[in-house]
């Protein structure tokens, strides 16, 4: 049966008995039109409909932040609300500049696993997968926003959820761009006391945002094959193994004779020939590169210099558990830092995981970004490999405060890993002390289209301006409506600390005189913002210090920021659909 969308449309708006609220139901499921996916039955959420009526803002817990003595120290962010919040105030600050999204989310066993609404979805709920499903949707989405073009991002999850999610991110990053499932072994040994089938494993899958421009650095190379050359004839070019000089087809060109250290004579075998041409393996005879046995008497292999091989390996669809970490090591970690907690995390993941994870970006220095932080193991691997290779990537954290995680758990633990910490077996282990942690914790300004609301979020948008400039250190000035913060290096050629970056922030348009004259006396560029009503930001009046300045209106670049993901009002969303369905 064909059915007329638009008298349907005009019916469905005619209805007296219908409120606002079901009417824009109706008329968003016809204009759904769904041939090839996953489809759900989208279910409310209680923040995303606050999102409708509040404006996100981060508010910096100074009394939490931890400096290092270091200038040039990357500043990693703990954010202390939820994600949906999160998510979309980074918007502003980190849109198209994150490398790596790592998120372990719930899994939705039905296990007092994953909460909506405040309340725990168990097996038996009707609505498990749409919930789930529609929890996750509009996170994706979001991060989607944050990804680099040559980002990456990665997703644990285990069968519960797996092919809703394969489906759900196929949808919203492009089939075309899934890169491979990861099979990731867990458990060491299976489970004899199972009901059914001991379950070993679980899965990462992995998107990138445009495939065509992402490329993957290699894995270190482990012990097993490094362990595989050795240097039986003390050779000064070091570590070798051998490898075969025959290959299986015959050439007629294929068939010399080479000379062994004693004399002996060796020809390829009937039916085969030499890998190399005569000249070739002559020379690599004259280079010591031939080994003909610990006797001198074998056939001849060719010495495989470990110092000449790819220094690296490709990374493959299974993580084992010997190279990549499993859960109880995962749960010994966290014992560590919180010895009475036995029971803190069922399914934690080890730091080696997230290590060999973040390994694959191709950027030097990747910024990464966990919306699931939990305990925050994301922050800890990122910090352990800046301290291998002298590193400086940042790590974005994101976890709501739910039994006190975020202050006494994910905070906690990252401050001991910077600031060092005593085991259980009361060993004390140094901090890792050039990182710098900033704690944040979600705020709202209300969302109208009023000077007021304005002039509360710019008021409020100091921090959001330090995160995106990455410029903290405030400069007193001697007004409370101009703000100065200031990012410093070191200058190697002076040895002394001067600033790299500065920010300002002028609250009130009739201060920008004297905002002017002191920025004629910073040193360097600035980057300024300034409150206006509208777009203009009073360039006229910047003349003077224009080639010194980068100049933004403010709030209005945080709320075009936000108005590309925020949900749209209610009232304006009935009329949107409307139309659309009309228009067909």
């Amino acid at each position: 049966m064909t059915i007329d969308r638009k008298a349907l449309a005009s019916r469905i708006r005619e209805l007296h008995d219908l409120s606002a609220d079901e009417k824009s139901a109706l008329l968003e499921l016809l204009n759904t039109r769904k041939k090839y996916g996953l489809v759900w039955e989208d279910k409310p959420e209680k923040v995303e409909d606050e999102l409708r009526e509040k404006l996100p803002v981060l508010k910096e817990v100074t009394k939490r932040r931890i400096l290092s003595k270091e200038s040039d120290a990357p500043n990693h962010i703990l954010i202390e609300g939820d994600n949906l919040y999160a998510l979309t105030a980074l918007q502003y600050t980190h849109a198209g500049k994150i490398d790596v999204i790592y998120i372990d989310p719930p899994y939705n066993t039905g296990n007092k696993d994953f909460i909506y609404n405040d309340s725990f979805v168990d097996k038996e709920d009707a609505w498990r997968h749409s919930k789930w499903l529609s929890f996750m949707s509009k996170r994706l989405r979001l991060a989607k926003h944050l990804l680099k073009e040559t980002g990456i991002i990665f997703i644990s999850i285990d069968d519960n959820e797996q092919a809703q999610l394969k489906l759900l991110s196929d949808e919203i990053f492009g089939d075309s761009n899934f890169i491979t499932q990861i099979t990731w072994q867990r458990a060491y040994s299976p489970k004899n006391q199972s009901k059914k089938i001991s379950k070993d494993t679980e899965f990462i899958i992995s998107y990138a945002k445009n495939t065509e421009l992402t490329d993957y650095s290699l894995l270190p190379r482990t012990e097993d094959m490094n362990k595989r050359y050795k240097n039986i004839d003390n050779d000064p070019r070091g570590n070798w193994k051998p490898g075969d000089l025959v290959a299986n087809e015959e050439r007629k060109n294929g068939h010399y004779i080479i000379t062994g250290p004693f004399g002996d004579q060796f020809d390829a075998p009937a039916g085969k020939h030499w890998s190399y041409s005569q000249e070739k393996m002559m020379n690599l005879l004259k280079d010591n590169r031939l080994y003909f046995g610990k006797n001198g008497k074998s056939i001849p292999s060719i010495k495989q210099f470990l110092t000449e091989v790819q220094q690296g390996k490709k990374a493959s669809t299974l993580f084992l558990h010997n190279e990549f970490g499993h859960n109880d090591e995962a749960k010994k970690e966290i014992l560590d830092f919180f010895p009475q907690s036995e029971d803190l995390f069922s399914t934690p993941k080890p730091t080696r995981l997230i290590k060999q994870l973040i390994r694959l970006s191709i950027e030097r220095n990747p910024c990464i970004l966990d919306f699931f932080a939990g305990s925050g193991t994301t922050l800890h691997a990122t910090m352990d490999l800046n301290a291998e290779d002298a590193g400086s990537r940042q790590c974005i954290l994101v976890t709501n405060n739910e039994n006190d995680i975020c202050e006494k758990v994910t905070y906690e633990r990252n401050k001991r890993v910077i600031q060092g910490y005593t085991n259980p077996n009361g060993e004390m282990l140094p901090g890792l002390t050039q990182n710098n942690l900033r704690y944040y914790q979600v705020g709202f300004v209300e969302r109208a289209p009023s000077i007021k609301s304005r002039k509360e979020l710019a008021h409020c948008a100091a921090d959001l301006l330090c995160i995106r400039e990455n410029c903290y250190e405030a400069i007193k000035v001697t007004t409370k409506e101009i703000l100065v913060f200031g990012k410093k290096r070191f200058n190697h050629e002076t040895h002394e600390k001067e600033y790299e970056k500065v920010l300002v922030v002028i609250l009130e348009p009739r201060k920008i005189e004297l905002a002017i004259s002191m920025i004629k006396r910073l040193p360097g560029h600035c980057k300024v913002y300034v409150f206006s009503p509208g777009h203009y930001a009073f360039d006229d009046e910047f003349e003077e210090v224009a080639e010194k300045i980068d100049l933004c209106a403010l709030p209005e670049a945080i709320l075009q920021a936000y108005n590309k993901v925020l949900p749209k009002a209610k009232r304006k969303l009935i009329m949107e659909l409307e139309k659309g369905a009309l228009e067909e």
